[in-house]
């Protein structure tokens, strides 16, 4: 540490002299000592004051190290606008691939545009100016595909300026509202996108916007539904059904899928993902009720279609994505995807946040969660990516607002289209950077030169409730509802220990419960595969759905083991082993205890008998009793005539007989008894049954008299 520095002065140079410090430099800068607090009497040093020999000489490592840090960003900056230049000079240079067509030169409609917010669950009309081919130029299974020039709200009739759309229209005569729903399947779906890329996947999606315009002025107004025109290789990820393409695989599309069944607690799921690159068009929505999104929704029937065929990857794996249950046979059956999915170029980044799963609240109010989840987000990206300012003030940004004066402030998605107020004019980005390309039913072509935009469903703000607030809060402490059947056991057990809440049909259950019918009716056995369906994957997948709850299949499990007839996997059968008798009681009871009538008569005729009880459980009246009395209150409204099986003056006949006699730890009770026998005279008459009737009267009265005697 050096205490004095000089300049001295030769005859031809200047020197700097550095003196060593000296402690009586070192008493006379004294720096903050004592510390606050401590007893100057005792330590005799002098008041404190600031030393600048310290506060310098321990300044000069920090600020060198500050120097570095700054240099390493400002490079880090100067590279990310050279990025952004030549992706702009690209950019401008671009030849709009539609030029040859003179689209231009075509008449000028205007059409009534009627576009949706996800988030408000209403519609937002107005006008817009359009140019659109006589012919299509393409189409896909169900639509067909023509060129569209749309006019931006401030281009003033500059068509050469005017952005590049797809009009889509129906082969087929469809009801009107089908293009309502299309659009609000779309943009529902885009708003999960949002919440996917709130968790910092490695590659971000998007989901095209879509609306849907009236021609009014054509004979009978005619609806399309309008697309921006992006260009790049289409590519179809996934289907509705489980299809997986092979040539086009890749990571993000499936997880992504994924990813939603988790988000929404099993609520639904967004699968036939396609289109160019990362960004989607077209997909469809399951639900776990199979309501809303169309015809091409098929509830938990597609949700088991889409895990069958389902490997998670690295990044299911990265956003703590549980794995689907799948038997050994089936998980053989698809090492053929797992090894492919090796070879994808896509790496997880380890800085993908955990999913969470929606209190029940929120699942309600899906749409406003995920947008107010959205709204969080943190802007974390892959190293070297621009940040929102650096966005904002690039060249791309300053040419679409010189040349459009149309952007909003936009960084997940430039062309959102907001829906009140001024930003609804703001909100058509139409900038020239993307014109864009088709194949097939999409809207996407050959891949050329360009930049993709991404268009956010809507950004203005809203108010989000205290409730809401509470409810996010307390939200982040929890994991997501997980797909593997062990968890959600756990997780069912807890709601049913809870007094306050009523455990839900489980929607994960249901999905297995549709894979085991799937196994059973061939849909997963090969066509040119000889061989009966896979027995060991059909059980199995009942099994798991009979463990989260589902009464259909733990009766079938019950009689399986029981050694009863079952009308699901009606060739499959277990040894009729103790072991096996003990499973089936107890698979047996649950049913009994879930409300099952079968399955309730079947117990109290059990304990009645004392036989097919199993290993642990012994002969008991007190038991019968009460599952006879659970049959005949059952509160399902129905009426139990002579006609079916066990019908209700027989159970209460046998409820009085049990009272009557007495044992098994049930008390004799002469007056229950004869009340009961009334009860069966009753209902017995009820059926028209008037010999049983008074049978069961005269019953009745011997009971009685029992007790006088």
């Amino acid at each position: 540490m050096l205490s004095d520095v000089y300049l001295e002065e030769n005859s031809s140079d200047i020197h700097m002299i550095l003196d060593p410090l000296e402690l009586t430099d070192i008493n006379q800068n004294l720096c903050s000592w004592p510390p606050q607090g401590f007893d100057d009497g005792i330590t005799g040093l002098p008041p404190r004051k600031e030393s600048q020999i310290f506060s310098v000489a321990m300044g000069m490592k920090k600020k060198r190290n500050v120097m570095l840090n700054k240099n390493e960003q400002n490079s880090n900056s100067r590279a990310i606008r050279l990025k952004w230049k030549n992706a702009a000079y690209r950019a401008l240079r671009m030849a709009d691939p539609w030029k040859e067509f003179h689209l231009e030169k075509l008449e000028v409609e205007t059409a009534t545009r009627y576009r949706y917010s996800a988030l408000r669950k209403d519609w937002v009309v107005d006008e817009v100016t359009i140019k659109m081919a006589k012919e299509s130029f393409n189409h896909g299974a169900m639509r067909s595909c023509y060129r569209v020039k749309k006019l931006s709200n401030f281009a003033h009739d500059n068509w050469e300026h005017a952005s590049n759309y797809v009009a889509k229209k129906y082969m087929e005569n469809v009801n009107r509202e089908v293009y309502f729903e299309d659009v609000k399947l779309q943009m529902d779906a885009k708003l999960w996108s949002e919440e996917y890329n709130r968790h910092n996947p490695p590659k971000k999606v998007d989901i095209f916007q879509m609306c849907v315009i009236e021609l009014y002025s054509r004979p009978g107004k005619p609806l399309f539904h309008l697309e921006h025109y992006i260009e790049g290789k289409y590519v179809k990820y996934n289907s509705n059904s489980g299809f997986i393409s092979s040539e086009g695989l890749r990571l993000t599309p499936q997880a992504f899928s994924h990813f939603t069944f988790e988000r929404s607690g099993h609520e639904l799921i967004v699968v036939d993902i396609q289109g160019v690159g990362d960004l989607y068009t077209d997909p469809q929505i399951h639900t776990a009720s199979g309501k809303d999104y169309g015809d091409g929704n098929l509830g938990p029937k597609g949700m088991a279609l889409f895990f069958h065929s389902h490997v998670c990857n690295n990044i299911c794996h990265s956003l703590s994505l549980s794995p689907f249950d799948l038997a050994v046979p089936e998980k053989k059956a698809n090492q053929k995807i797992a090894h492919m999915q090796r070879s994808c170029k896509t790496r997880v980044r380890g800085t993908e946040e955990i999913c969470i799963l929606p209190s029940q609240y929120e699942r309600s109010h899906l749409t406003e969660f995920l947008r107010a989840r959205t709204r969080t987000y943190s802007g974390s990206s892959l190293p070297g990516s621009p940040s929102d300012s650096e966005i904002l003030g690039s060249p791309v940004d300053f040419y679409i607002r010189c040349r459009s004066r149309d952007s909003g402030n936009r960084t997940m998605s430039s062309g959102s289209e907001d829906m009140d107020g001024e930003d609804d004019e703001r909100s058509e980005d139409e900038d020239d950077i993307s014109n864009l390309g088709l194949n097939s039913d999409s809207g996407v072509g050959s891949l050329h030169l360009s930049r993709r935009k991404r268009y956010d469903s809507e950004s203005s703000a809203t108010s989000v409730d205290e409730r809401e607030r509470v409810a996010f809060q307390e939200l982040i402490a929890r994991q997501s509802r997980p797909s593997c059947v062990h968890n959600e056991v756990q997780l069912r057990k807890m709601l049913e220990n809870d007094e306050n809440r009523n455990p839900e049909t489980s929607v994960l259950g249901q999905v297995h419960l549709e894979m085991a019918k799937y196994h059973e009716l061939g849909r997963f056995t090969a066509e040119d595969d000889e061989e009966e369906y896979n027995r060991d994957a059909a059980f199995f997948h009942m099994q798991h759905a009979a463990d989260c709850g589902i009464m259909e299949a733990v009766v079938t499990m019950a009689r399986i083991y029981l050694q009863l007839q079952h009308d699901l996997l009606v060739d499959i059968s277990v040894p009729d082993t103790p072991q096996h008798q003990e499973k089936g009681v107890w698979y047996m009871l649950r049913a009994a205890s879930g409300g099952d009538r079968a399955a309730i008569i079947h117990m109290a005729k059990a304990f009645d008998t004392g036989e097919n009880l199993g290993l642990s459980r012994e002969k008991s009246w007190k038991e019968a009793v009460y599952w006879y009395d659970r049959a005949v209150n059952m509160e399902e409204g129905e009426e139990f005539d002579a006609c079916m099986d066990d019908p209700a003056y027989l159970l209460l006949s046998r409820q009085a007989d049990l009272y009557r006699q007495g044992g098994y730890g049930l008390e004799k009770d002469y007056n229950r008894a004869g009340e009961l026998y009334q009860e069966a005279a009753e209902a017995a008459m009820a059926a028209m049954k008037g010999r049983l009737a008074n049978k069961f009267y005269m019953l009745s009265e011997e009971v009685w008299g029992e007790i006088e005697e």
